[in-house]
C-alpha cells in the first residue's frame, strides 16, 4: 500500500496545486507513472518484457516466449501491438549498440510469425517488415545477415490474408546493394552476398505468385535482381566444363555465391509466364553488353545453358527471339560481339530442340541470313555504315569472316533440330536467297558487285550445305522438289569453281541416306568392292520416279562439270562420290545403263578434248571413269562386263599409269604429254560394253547411243560457251583420237539450211515450253480414247520428222526418254509401237 501511495505522489501532488493543473496533465502523469510500474503495464508489455533475459548471454527465456505465444493466440487483436512494441524495442537496442537483445527481439519475431497465422496478421507484418529493414540498414554484417535470415524465413510462410499495401521495393534494392558487396573481409564479403542472393529468393518466392503483391516482374525489380544474380556468377571459374544441373555440386560450391546465384537464378527463370520472360531476359542481355561478355562468348554461353534448361519448355522460342532482336540491334557492333551472340544462339536453338521452336521459324533464317548479308558489305567496303562509306570503328576483315562462319554454323544447328518438312522449306527459302543470273535475285554489275555476289552466293551455299548435312528424308520427290532443284543445279553451270563444289557437295547430301558418302572420299581402282562395307537398299518407287522426271538432268550437269577446266582434285572426288552414291541409292537398271553411257562420254570429252583442257585435267576425267567403271561392273555383277573393265585397267597399268587415280590423284600427279597418241586398248569401248551387257538382259541399243546432253536456258543465262561449243552436234564425231574410228561412217557435208533446221526448236523454246504444258494438261484432263487417238497421229508425224533428219545426219540424238533408240552410227527408220510408248502415270488406266 505505501508503494502504491509512492508511486502516485506526483499524481497526488497535481491534484493538490490547485485548479490550475488540468485533467491532461493528471492523465500524463499517470500514464507515466504505469509505465514505471510493471504491474501497472498492459499485459502485453509485460509478456515481451518477460522474454528477455537480464545477460543476453542467456538468450531467450522460451517459458515466458511461450506465455506471449499463447497470449498472442488468445486474443490475435493484440498482436500488432506487440509486434509495435517489440519493434520499438529493437530500434532502441539497436541504436544503444545492445545487440544480443536485438537477437533476442528477432528470434521472438520469427516465433510469433510461425505461429500465428490469424486475420490480424498484417499488422503484426509491417512492424515485423519495419524491424527487417531497420537491420539492413545498418552498416554491421552481422545485423545485416540477422535480418536477411528472418526475412528468408518470412517468405517462407504462407499467409492466409492478402495483403494489398505491401512494398518490397525497398529489399529488393537492398538486397541487390548486397549481392555486390565489396568488403575489405573476403569472408563477410562472401557472407553479405550469399545474405543478398538468399534475400532476393525470398522476395521472389513472396510475391510471385500472389497476384496482390507487387508485381516482381516488372522491369524495375527484374533490373535490379538479374544483374545482380548475374553478377555472382561471373566468378565461376571454367564455366564451360560446368554441368547445367546444380545436383551433382559438391558441398562447398553450394556454400559458394555462385552457386547460389545459379540455383536463384533458375528458381526464377523457372516460374516465369509467358508474358514474363521478355523482362527476365532483357536484363541478361543488357548486362552482358555493359560488361563486353559477348566476346569471350564463356560466360555469354554458360548463362543461356541455365536460361534454357530453366524456363518452361514451351517459352524456348521467345528467348530464341530475343536474342534475334538482340543480334539486330547490335547490327553495327564489333564482329567480335555478333559473333558471340550468334554461337550463343546456336546453343540455344540446340537445347529449344526438345521444347518449341515458334511459328516463325522462316522469321529466324531471314534474320541470320540478312546478318550475313551485312557481314558481306561490312567486309567489301570497310565501313558500318555503307551508305556513308565512313565508319569510326576499324573493320577486320577476319573477325567478319568468324562472324560468317558462325552465322552459317547456327542455321546449321538451328535447321537440325527442325521437322523434315520444315527442314525442306528452309532450305528452298535460303537457295531461293542466292542471286543467279536465271533468278529474280538482283545481280549487281562492276567488280564490286560481282565480288559481292560472289561472296553472298558462296555463304548462302555453306549454310544450304549446313541444312543438308542433317537432313534425312526418304522420299527424293519431297527433298528436292522441281523449282529448288532447278536453282541449285543452275548453280553448278557457273564458272566460279567453288561455287561448284559446293552445290556438288550439297547433292551429295542429299542423295547419301546410308552413310556411305565417306567409302568413296578416295578415288581408286579397287579389286575388291566387298571391303568397302556399302550399304545397300533396293531401289523405291519414289527412287525410280525422281530418276525418271530428274535423271536426265543431273546427267547433263555432270557432265557439263566435267567439262570445266578450273576442276581441281576435290571436284572430281565429288563427281565420282555423286556418281557411285547415285549408282547405290537411286539406280536401277535404266539408271545403271544411263550413267555409264555418261561416263563414256566423259572419256570422250577427255579424249578429243574439244574444250582445251589440261592435260591434269584429262587425265583425271580418264582416272574418274576408270574408277567408276571398276566399281558399277562389279556392283553389276556380269562377269564378261568386269573381265572387260579390269583388262583395260590392267594395260593402262602397265602402258599409261597416269591414266588411272593412283598416279593422278596424289599430292604430285604423274602425267603425259602425250594423250593424243594413245592406242585404243586403253580405252573402254562402248561396243564393247553394251555387247557384254547386252548379253546379260541390259538394253544394248540404248547402251550403244552416245550421251550428248541437251540445250536448255541455264547455258546462255550462266554464260556458258557458244552452243556449238557447249552441246556438240557431232559434225566431226569421226575425230582421229576416237576408240571406234574405223566403225563411223564419212561425215556428210552440213550446210547452213541443215544447221537452221537443226536448231529450230531452240529458237523457238518459248512457244515449246507453252506447248509442253498444254500437252500435260491435256494428258492430265482429257478422256483416254482421244488421248490414244491424238498420239497415234503424233507418232506418225514423228516418225515423217525422224526420216527426214535421219537422212542427213550420220547418227541420230538420242531421245530424252530413252524410248527411240539406234544402233550407233547406223539409223534406223522404224516407228514405235503404240504399246510400247510411255505416258503420264496420269493417263494410264
Amino acid at each position: 500500500m505505501a508503494l502504491t501511495t509512492w508511486a502516485l505522489g506526483p499524481a497526488l501532488r497535481l491534484c493538490a496545486a490547485g485548479p490550475a493543473c488540468s485533467w491532461e496533465m493528471l492523465h500524463v502523469a499517470g500514464a507515466g507513472v504505469c509505465g514505471c510500474c510493471g504491474a501497472l503495464r498492459p499485459r502485453y508489455k509485460r509478456l515481451v518484457d518477460n522474454i528477455f533475459p537480464e545477460d543476453p548471454e542467456d538468450g531467450l527465456v522460451k517459458t515466458n516466449m511461450e506465455k506471449l505465444t499463447f497470449y498472442a493466440l488468445s486474443a490475435p487483436e493484440k498482436l500488432d501491438r506487440i509486434g509495435a512494441y517489440l519493434s520499438e524495442r529493437l530500434i532502441r537496442d539497436v541504436s544503444r549498440h545492445r545487440y544480443g537483445y536485438v537477437c533476442i527481439a528477432m528470434e521472438a519475431l520469427d516465433q510469433l510469425l510461425m505461429a500465428c497465422h490469424c486475420q490480424s496478421i498484417n499488422l503484426f507484418v509491417e512492424s515485423f517488415l519495419k524491424m527487417v529493414a531497420k537491420l539492413l540498414e545498418s552498416e554491421k554484417p552481422n545485423l545485416q545477415i540477422l535480418g536477411t535470415n528472418s526475412f528468408v524465413k518470412f517468405a517462407n510462410i504462407e499467409e492466409d490474408t492478402p495483403s494489398y499495401h505491401r512494398s518490397y521495393d525497398f529489399f529488393v534494392s537492398r538486397f541487390s546493394e548486397m549481392c555486390h558487396s565489396s568488403h575489405d573481409d573476403l569472408d563477410i564479403r562472401t557472407k553479405i552476398r550469399m545474405s543478398g542472393i538468399k534475400g532476393l529468393q525470398g522476395v521472389v518466392r513472396k510475391t510471385v505468385n500472389d497476384e496482390l503483391q507487387a508485381n516482381i516482374w516488372d522491369p524495375q525489380h527484374m533490373d535490379k535482381i538479374v544483374p545482380s544474380l548475374l553478377f555472382n556468377l561471373q566468378h565461376v571459374e571454367e564455366a564451360e566444363s560446368r554441368s547445367p544441373s546444380p545436383l551433382q555440386a559438391t558441398e562447398k560450391e553450394k556454400e559458394s555465391p555462385t552457386e547460389l546465384a545459379e540455383r536463384c537464378l533458375r528458381e526464377l527463370l523457372g516460374r516465369a509466364a509467358y508474358g514474363n520472360i521478355k523482362n527476365a531476359i532483357k536484363p541478361v542481355l543488357i548486362h552482358l553488353d555493359n560488361h563486353s561478355l559477348w566476346e569471350p562468348k564463356i560466360f555469354a554461353t554458360c548463362c543461356f545453358r541455365i536460361i534454357m534448361y530453366s524456363i518452361q519448355p514451351q517459352h524456348s522460342h521467345l528467348v530464341i527471339q530475343q536474342l534475334l532482336g538482340h543480334l539486330d540491334a547490335n547490327s553495327k557492333s564489333a564482329a567480335t560481339v555478333r559473333a558471340g551472340i550468334v554461337e550463343v544462339l546456336s546453343e540455344a536453338a540446340v537445347i529449344a530442340a526438345s521444347g518449341s521452336v515458334g511459328p516463325t521459324v522462316l522469321e529466324v533464317f531471314n534474320t541470320l541470313l540478312r546478318q550475313l548479308r551485312l557481314s558481306i558489305d561490312y567486309a567489301l567496303t570497310g565501313s558500318y555504315d555503307c551508305a556513308a562509306g565512313v565508319s569510326t570503328k576499324i573493320i577486320k576483315e577476319h573477325e567478319e569472316r568468324m562472324f560468317q562462319e558462325a552465322v552459317i554454323k547456327t542455321i546449321g544447328s538451328f535447321a537440325s533440330t527442325l521437322p523434315t518438312y520444315q527442314q525442306s522449306e528452309v532450305m528452298v527459302f535460303i537457295m531461293n536467297k542466292v542471286p543467279l543470273p536465271s533468278s529474280q535475285q538482283p545481280i549487281e554489275a562492276g567488280k564490286a558487285g560481282e565480288n559481292r555476289n560472289r561472296l553472298t552466293q558462296i555463304m548462302l551455299l555453306k549454310s544450304l550445305l549446313q541444312v543438308s548435312v542433317g537432313f534425312q528424308c526418304s522420299n527424293m520427290l519431297t527433298a528436292l522438289p522441281s523449282a529448288f532443284l532447278d536453282r541449285l543445279l543452275s548453280a553448278a553451270l557457273m564458272e566460279d569453281a567453288e561455287i561448284r563444289l559446293f552445290v556438288l557437295e550439297i547433292l551429295i547430301s542429299f542423295i547419301d541416306r546410308h552413310g556411305n558418302r565417306q567409302k568413296f572420299s578416295t578415288i581408286s581402282t579397287i579389286s575388291d568392292i566387298s571391303v568397302l562395307k556399302l550399304k545397300v537398299d533396293k531401289c523405291s518407287r519414289q527412287d525410280t520416279v525422281f530418276m525418271k522426271k530428274h535423271g536426265q538432268q543431273l546427267y547433263r550437269h555432270i557432265y557439263l562439270i566435267c567439262k570445266e577446266e578450273s576442276n581441281v582434285q576435290a571436284h572430281y572426288e565429288a563427281l565420282y562420290s555423286m556418281l557411285m552414291l547415285i549408282s547405290i541409292e537411286l539406280a536401277n537398271e535404266e539408271v545403271v545403263v544411263d550413267l555409264i553411257r555418261l561416263v563414256l562420254a566423259v572419256q570422250e570429252i577427255a579424249q578429243i578434248n574439244e574444250d582445251n583442257l589440261t592435260a591434269y585435267n584429262r587425265c583425271a576425267l580418264f582416272a574418274l571413269g576408270a574408277a567408276y567403271l571398276n566399281l558399277i561392273s562389279q556392283l553389276t555383277t556380269v562377269p564378261t562386263f568386269c573381265q572387260h573393265i579390269h583388262e583395260v585397267i590392267q594395260m593402262r597399268q602397265k602402258e599409261a599409269p597416269y591414266l588411272l587415280p593412283e598416279d593422278v590423284f596424289v599430292e604430285r600427279p604423274r602425267l603425259s604429254k602425250s594423250l593424243d597418241r594413245l592406242g585404243p586398248e586403253v580405252f573402254f569401248w562402248q561396243s564393247k560394253i553394251s555387247e557384254v551387257l547386252g548379253g546379260s538382259g541390259y538394253n544394248s541399243d540404248r547402251l550403244s547411243t552416245p550421251y550428248i546432253p541437251q540445250l536448255t536456258d541455264e547455258d546462255r543465262l550462266s554464260k556458258r560457251k557458244s552452243i556449238g561449243e557447249t552441246i556438240s552436234l557431232q559434225v566431226e564425231v569421226e575425230s582421229r583420237n576416237s576408240p571406234e574410228r574405223e566403225q563411223r561412217a564419212p561425215a556428210e557435208e552440213i550446210t547452213y539450211e541443215t544447221l537452221k533446221k537443226a536448231i529450230d526448236s531452240v529458237a523457238v523454246e518459248e512457244q515449246e515450253r507453252e506447248r509442253r504444258r498444254q500437252v500435260v494438261e491435256k494428258f492430265q484432263k482429257a478422256p483416254f480414247e482421244e488421248i490414244a487417238a491424238h498420239c497415234g497421229a503424233r507418232a506418225t508425224l514423228l516418225q515423217s520428222k525422224l526420216n527426214q533428219i535421219f537422212e542427213i545426219t550420220i547418227r541420230p540424238p538420242p531421245s530424252p526418254s530413252g524410248t527411240i533408240t539406234a544402233a550407233y552410227g547406223q539409223p534406223q527408220n522404224h516407228s514405235i509401237p503404240v504399246y510400247e510408248m510411255k505416258f503420264p502415270d496420269l493417263c494410264v488406266y
